[in-house]
């Protein structure tokens, strides 16, 4: 394996240590060891593995580079590289406004430049917090370099060793550990904006009753005084943001600008203009968070849900999509949100990720706005297909009954109504079935308790399958007219939008108070466009013109943005002639005055993620044989990263994949392994493998260049790390998993293939 000049400013020292130890000397000279020469730890470093301990095997493991637009920052640490002091700045932007992933890259990078630096594993730790272990692991590092930190460094690396020592449990000591700390280095050091603003971010995610918000937005004044464009503007929003969010205002002008490269820093305003429903200009914050973001990530090779914050600003945006009438868009966002690459770790449909968070938004959007055949089609593709995930499919099947019965297919409808009936019949044949008798492994008493923790499940599973057969029925009635009883099977049911329960009530003929209950609506749902339509056409139908014209004109106001063809809106075409408005009644809106300056939103990335290009690559067999990424154009395939014939975990993994590929070559898939040995130690893998021979093709990336170019190579201590890709026949990486391990689930890889590379049929796609 490589190792760099990094690396051995590590270890060099180590050994010099050990050198100079009487006691490891004599033992190096004790024949009782069994040794003939001195064993040396770092060859027990399993591949991919970093030297510097487990805390370095996760994170970013890829150089960072200058990418300015991250922030004002006025942090001087002890170093004598520039450099190294520009990438801890970028850092500390970076972790300002919440991108821990690449606030570590860069600390990472400052430490690789400067391995003495204490102050750049103190950022390490920082982007961590939230991580006990590794915040733990890289404050220790900090500290043993606390020698080469001048006193105010010092103080700093303290504050952070004190904050970490408690857990979870310990909260209020680790809070007042750490404020008083900070509130330490303002008393010696009075103009420490930083101290200010770490401390601010501390009061507000530490709040508790007692905490003073005026205190707390008095010491982000002082920062703004000396530095009107700090990107402590992030906090005075999250301050804010649920208690008074007006006073925040000129935060939300000023934190996008403050730090352009970061999307998280556009997103925050967006919460303080939801706050205040002023819901076309939080779009134009998450959109530009969203354009960010992507831009970032295609540009960086970094997929979508690897930052945290990535799903949560979409989702938000789509929600706010459906308020302003943005409906298509709102429908495209959310599928590419289901698009998108998953993974094990981070984006999967049982965790809150753009999985989950797309196809949520999807059925909120299709249902609100009545596209019916839009639901219908789409759930016969990967969009909302059937999952196994049992609330989900649930859902799945009442929104597809209610689609069904709304576009008069009632034998359709019926079907899914069937589907759950069958499912409930189950469930209580479970329920029926469960037992107090103890296992071999469990006591009387504890086999009571598992009992009726089944039981509680169950019944609560059996609680929910009832509503929505309730529920189902009750579109069922009105798909034939009887809308009373329809309306009184769904009045008391959850999840039934309460706008189209209005609508129904209507339809019973009680229009008096299906309109009361759609001004309430309306009222509580301030400057959001379909409430607004739905009560204008009720009023209409009603007769009632002149309440009709008020509630257009209120409409009118927020209508810059709306889609004319989407039915709710259609629906007020002949009524806004009628009143005399012109057929397109949308008013152009002009931008507030109070929003700061706003980039062209096209400038800042593309509305939509997009898989990047693959770097192409040549490179020979063991017999010579040339391989190249052109040989898969136009055929999607499988690239395997692979640590040569001495990694335990990759031939595991090899061993995984290689029973499979027939299922893979099946799907379409090729397959190839791609290895750091040369052409002669290329062979020992493939006889390592059985007598039949392994059945994937190895090439040899002796040079490392293609590793390089995949990044699948930690730039920091210059050896290869382990990965795995999924690339379509159009050369674009569509999955990738870059790891100190080996991905070693073949299944998994296979049906995400299959789950993106169906996309390609599907109308977004192209």
């Amino acid at each position: 394996m490589l190792r760099s000049s990094f690396n051995r400013s590590f270890v060099w020292p180590l050994l010099l240590i050990l050198l100079a130890c009487p006691l490891a000397a004599e033992q190096a000279k004790d024949p009782a060891n069994n040794q003939d020469e001195p064993s040396n730890e770092i060859d027990n470093i399993l591949e991919g593995h970093s030297l510097h301990g487990d805390v370095f095997n996760e994170g970013p493991r890829q150089k960072a580079y200058l990418m300015g637009g991250t922030g004002r920052v006025r942090f001087p640490i002890s170093t004598e590289d520039p450099d190294v002091q520009k990438f801890f700045d970028q850092g500390l932007g970076q972790l300002y406004g919440f991108w821990y992933l690449e606030a570590e890259r860069s600390f990472r990078h400052a430490a690789s430049l400067d391995p003495d630096c204490a102050m750049a594993y103190w950022g390490a730790a920082m982007a961590n917090r939230r991580n006990a272990d590794r915040a733990k692991g890289f404050i220790e590092e900090a500290i043993a370099r606390r020698g080469n930190a001048d006193e105010r460094e010092g103080m700093y690396i303290e504050a952070l060793a004190a904050y970490v020592k408690f857990d979870s449990k310990e909260k209020d000591k680790r809070n007042d550990a750490f404020t008083k700390s900070l509130e330490n280095i303002l008393l010696d050091y009075p103009n420490d904006l930083e101290a200010k603003a770490l401390l601010a971010l501390h009061l507000w995610e530490s709040k508790s009753s007692s905490t003073s918000y005026i205190a707390a937005n008095a010491l982000l004044e002082d920062i703004f005084e000396v530095e009107p464009m700090h990107s402590a503007h992030h906090f005075r929003i999250h301050l804010w943001d649920k208690r008074h969010p007006e006073m925040a205002l000129d935060s939300a002008a000023l934190c996008g600008p403050s730090a352009p490269s970061i999307a998280h820093m556009w997103h925050m305003p967006g919460h303080i203009y939801s706050r205040l429903n002023r819901y076309q200009d939080a779009v134009w914050q998450q959109e530009a968070s969203a354009r960010v973001d992507h831009a970032n990530m295609m540009r960086d090779q970094v997929m979508p849900d690897e930052i945290h914050n990535f799903a949560h600003n979409n989702e938000w945006l789509i929600r706010n999509l459906i308020h302003v009438g943005r409906v298509h868009d709102a429908v495209d966002l959310a599928k590419n949100m289901i698009e998108l690459p998953r993974h094990p770790r981070y984006n999967t449909s049982a965790k809150k990720g753009s999985t989950s968070y797309g196809r949520s938004r999807l059925f909120q959007v299709l249902r609100t706005y009545e596209l019916w055949d839009d639901l219908i089609d789409l759930a016969n593709t990967s969009y909302l297909e059937p999952t196994d995930d049992e609330s989900e499919q649930i859902k799945r099947l009442r929104y597809l009954g209610l689609a069904h019965f709304q576009t008069g297919n009632t034998e359709a409808g019926k079907a899914q109504i069937a589907q759950l009936e069958l499912r409930l019949e189950t469930l209580k044949a479970e329920a029926d079935s469960v037992t107090e008798s103890p296992s071999e492994d469990t006591d009387q008493e504890d086999a009571k308790k598992l009992a009726e923790k089944a039981r509680k499940e169950l019944k609560s599973k059996t609680k929910k399958l009832e509503i929505t057969i309730k529920a189902l029925k009750g579109h069922e009635a009105i798909a034939n007219q009887d809308f009373q009883k329809g309306y009184e099977l769904l009045k008391d049911t959850s999840d039934v939008d309460s706008v189209y329960l209005a609508r129904v009530q209507w339809q019973t003929g009680d229009h008096d108070q299906a309109i009361k209950a759609l001004q309430k609506i309306v009222d509580s749902s301030k400057n959001e466009v379909y409430p607004l339509a739905v009560l204008a056409e009720i009023l209409w139908l009603s007769g009632k013109k002149s309440e009709c014209k008020s509630v257009f004109d209120e409409l009118r106001q927020f209508s810059a943005q709306i889609d004319l063809d989407i039915p709710v809106f259609a629906r007020l075409t002949s009524i806004a002639e009628e009143l005399g408005f012109k057929v397109d009644w949308r008013i152009r809106r002009l931008a507030a005055d109070d929003v700061g300056d706003r980039p062209p939103l096209d400038s800042l990335g593309p509305l939509h993620w997009h898989p990047s290009a693959a770097p192409n690559w040549e490179l020979n067999d063991v017999e010579g044989n040339r391989h190249s990424s052109a040989d898969f154009m136009g055929k999607p395939y499988v690239g395997i990263f692979y640590l040569g014939s001495g990694c335990l975990h990759c031939a595991e993994q090899l061993q995984a994949f290689a029973p499979r590929i027939t299922e893979f070559e099946e799907a379409g898939l090729g397959m190839i392994a791609i290895s750091t040995d040369d052409s002669k130690t290329l062979k020992q893998s493939i006889d390592n493998y059985d007598e039949v021979g392994l059945p994937i093709p190895l090439v040899s990336d002796d040079s490392l260049n293609v590793f390089k170019a995949f990044r699948v190579y930690d730039d920091f201590e210059d050896q290869p790390l382990h990965g795995t890709f999924i690339i379509d026949g159009n050369g674009k990486v569509r999955w990738q998993d870059i790891s100190y391990e080996p991905f070693m689930d073949p299944s998994f890889v296979l049906a995400e293939a299959k789950r993106l590379l169906s996309q390609d049929s599907d109308p977004r796609s192209k």
